[in-house]
This record gives structure tokens, sequence and C-alpha cells, in this order.
């Protein structure tokens, strides 16, 4: 059977003396910048907001640091309670351990949902507007999140026959889906093309319909991503049929729906 090779890359990207930094970190950076600059170019388009208030660009920029705040907090807190706390209870003080790995994106996702409503009764501005600029940016960190999963061969695919299937280290022989790239393409690439169109067809100027359409988009990518991810090994399949990742992505499938519906019931800007 034909099976393509995994290119083995070395998780750290830049090592001075003891110092090292590793594509892991450094696509958290790159999302964050790449986010961050969208926004911004988002928050200065008048037209795509119609008369709608908008957030300006000093509270986009010290949302920022909230918002980073809240991921690497909020994603840390998501993993360690969603899927180990067994292991966790046991070992309290590797939780602190970030480096080591176990991040979580619904836990993350909870993090920036705090952060951004203490930003927002912090400072007076719109709460609904900053969530929907932080939907159409989130791709972008996602994309980034899931090639630095591929590049550290971990969160590999189920065992499977196809083409292109992939030898992970650590995952045994068997040629298994390179799922990262699954997920990197829909909750990445696809969602952000979705959601950019969206915007330029007047997503802003209706409240709450781009971060409806993320929470939709989102539940329904990574629910189609779990069907070719091995489920996490502590956890395995729920019901003998879901994964944790499926189990916590329906809420937002439901949420993303019903604030789709809210938006449109009413009048653009």
């Amino acid at each position: 059977m034909f099976v393509i090779p995994f290119p083995v890359f070395d998780p750290v990207a830049v090592a001075v003396g003891p110092v090292e930094i590793r594509w892991y970190a450094l696509a958290y950076i790159a999302g964050i910048l790449a986010g961050w600059w969208y926004v911004r170019r988002l928050a200065r388009a008048a037209a795509l907001w119609g008369d709608r208030p908008r957030p300006d660009i000093g509270q986009v920029d010290d949302a920022v640091t909230w918002v980073t705040l809240g991921v690497i907090i909020g994603g840390r807190l998501g993993f360690v309670l969603f899927y180990a706390p067994a292991y966790y209870a046991e070992n309290p003080l590797e939780a602190l351990m970030v480096w080591r790995g176990g991040m979580a994106f619904h836990g993350g996702l909870l993090g920036v949902i705090c952060a951004i409503l203490l930003f927002a009764r912090f400072r007076g501005a719109s709460a609904l507007a900053l969530f929907d600029l932080l939907a159409a940016a989130v791709p972008l960190g996602l994309f980034f999140g899931r090639i630095a999963n591929f590049i550290n061969g971990e969160l590999w695919g189920r065992v499977t026959t196809v083409p292109w299937a992939m030898v992970f280290p650590g995952a045994g022989p068997e040629p298994r889906h390179p799922s990262q790239l699954y997920q990197a393409g829909l909750e990445g690439l696809a969602l952000f093309v979705i959601l950019a169109i969206a915007v330029r067809m007047g997503a802003l100027r209706r409240p709450g319909f781009a971060l409806g359409l993320f929470g939709a988009g989102y539940g329904v990518a990574r629910i189609i991503g779990e069907i070719f991810r091995q489920p996490d090994a502590q956890i395995g399949l729920i019901g003998g049929v879901f994964t944790m990742g499926m189990i916590l992505s329906l809420p937002m499938v439901l949420f993303g729906g019903a604030m789709i519906i809210w938006s449109l019931r009413r009048p653009p800007a």
C-alpha cells in the first residue's frame, strides 16, 4: 500500500543556548499578529459597518492583550478540565507547565469570551461588535495552530487506507489520516474565506451575524474533522460514537444558528 512518509520536523524552530523557540509558540504568535492586522483593517473600513457603532483602533489594540491572555489561560484550563482532569488532579503543578503542550480550543474560546466581556465593561466598548470582529479573524489563528500540530506530529488521524495516509512517529506503524491538515483547511482556510465573503456582503452591519456564522461554522467543521481524528487516548469514544471535541462543538452549532436567526430578524445598520 502506498503511504506518504511523515516529514519529521524538529519541534524547536530556533535555539540560542538554553533558550528554545518552538514552532507551536511561533504559530500562536503568527495567529495573534495576523488576526490583529486583519481586525484593525476591518475596524477601519467604515463602509462595512454602515451606521453601526464600531470599535476604534485604540480599543482594538488594547483588546489584543486581553484576548491573548484569554487564549492562553482559557486554553490551558480547558485542556486540564476537559481532557485530562484525573491526571492533573494527581499532578496539579504540571497544569502550569504550558511549555509541555496541551491546549484546548473550547477552553481558549471561553477564556476569550470572558476577556472581551470584562474589557467591554471596563472600557465602555460594544462587546458584540468586538465579538463580530474577532469571529472574522479567529480562523487565521486556527490555521496556524493546526499546522503547528502537524509539524509536532501530534493529534494525528485514525487508521486509514487512503493514498495520502501517513505514518506518524509515536502513533505506531499503521498509516493514518493527516487530520491536522484537514482541520487546518476546514477550521482555518475555508471558514476564513466564508467569513470574509460574508463581511464583504454586509455581515458587520448585522450585530451578531459574524459571531453566529463563526460559531456554527466552526462547530460543523470541528465535528467533521473529528470523524477523521484519532480520539484522545485518555477519553476514547463517549458512548462508543462521539469524541469530546464533537460534544463540545455541538453547543457552538446550536448557539451559532440561534445568533444567525436573531441577527437576520433585526434590520441591518
